[in-house]
């Protein structure tokens, strides 16, 4: 089968840093569904993993976790699924990823693809969607249709987390919504998916939530840098407000939440297919949820560019968009 893949962690400037590659099929398990991938998206831990994890010397490393695609074959002991169905779902980070013509994944991550979407502006939404899902109920705990009077910040409101977060949290919570962009592009473009207000991250945020006529706000979803805007989110946080956080940090000090009284929470979307926690099939049951919300026009696609068709070249220039931090909702790629 083509595959996309590396053998080094080099910059993505460099021709070797994602190549074109063949590589035998992959032979599912008993809980497998074996794909033919049509669609994939871009994120950010594809660059994080590419740069920070070397493969095995001789061995490429084949990354991707968003896919949309057709199953071909089922493991022994499949349920749920059979062939000639089309899904889509975000697969496991200690298995091989999804920049392939087929991929295998545990059903159990897995559910039917909205029927409204094409496969690329399907593909925009699994990982984003697990993540801003499990933020919001699973870390956060905001209960479905609760949270009146509450103010949830999301930091970093134009990415693809942040995208897919606002939309779940106006559709199926009655939280105000206030993102943070500091584009006019990225402004207008959390308005159009429901953000109540949005502020700008180049600022303070305390004095853009105070000039906002907002105050100190409830949660806060920390979405990105948040290194850079930690002090800030302590002082815009209520005492006993909650952060969730899922980026990447050299060093996260707790210390500084004692005096209010913050509760850190840390969403990590991987956690449940990596250990198979008893309940990972909760991940396909969110994706079937938002896929019938989707169908049912109240969830949009975040797919925001296409880059053409999976290859190395267009899987580099993707990775380069990501990695320059200026990227607008997701990135898709379909088709080989």
């Amino acid at each position: 089968m083509k595959a996309i893949g590396y053998y080094q962690s080099l910059p993505i400037e460099n021709p070797e840093s994602l190549q074109d590659i063949e590589l035998p099929a992959p032979v599912p398990g008993a809980r497998d569904l074996l794909v033919r991938v049509k669609a994939v998206s871009v994120n950010p831990v594809d660059t994080k993993v590419r740069k920070n994890a070397a493969p095995e010397a001789g061995q490429a490393k084949v990354l991707g976790w968003d896919a949309v695609g057709t199953v071909e074959a089922v493991g022994a002991g499949v349920k749920n699924f059979k062939v000639g169905d089309r899904v889509y779902y975000s697969g496991s980070i200690i298995r091989p990823g999804t920049n392939a013509e087929l991929h295998a994944v545990d059903e159990r991550i897995a559910a039917l693809a909205p029927k409204s979407l094409d496969d690329a502006q399907a593909a925009a939404l699994p990982l984003t969607t697990i993540t801003a899902y499990e933020l919001l109920f699973d870390r956060l705990r905001v209960p479905k249709g609760g949270g009146e009077g509450q103010t949830l910040l999301v930091t970093g409101g134009a990415g693809g987390v942040g995208s897919i977060l606002i939309q779940l949290a106006r559709q199926l919570t009655k939280l105000r919504v206030v993102a943070t962009a500091s584009r006019a592009e990225t402004r207008a473009w959390c308005l159009e998916l429901g953000a109540h207000a949005v502020i700008d991250h180049s600022k303070p945020l305390a004095a853009e939530l105070k000039a906002a006529g907002i105050g100190e706000v409830d949660m806060v979803a920390s979405l990105t840098q948040t290194d850079q805007h930690y002090a800030q989110i302590i002082e815009s946080l209520k005492p006993q407000g909650q952060l969730a956080v899922i980026d990447d940090m050299k060093v996260l000090d707790a210390m500084p939440l004692k005096t209010k009284c913050i509760s850190l929470h840390w969403e990590m979307m991987f956690a449940r297919s990596r250990f198979e926690t008893p309940d990972i099939a909760e991940q396909g049951a969110l994706l079937a949820e938002v896929a019938a919300l989707v169908d049912a026009g109240r969830i949009r696609t975040t797919a925001n560019a296409s880059f053409g068709t999976i290859n190395a070249a267009n899987l580099r220039r993707a990775h380069a968009l990501i990695e320059s931090g200026k990227a607008q909702g997701k990135v898709v790629l379909a088709g080989f």
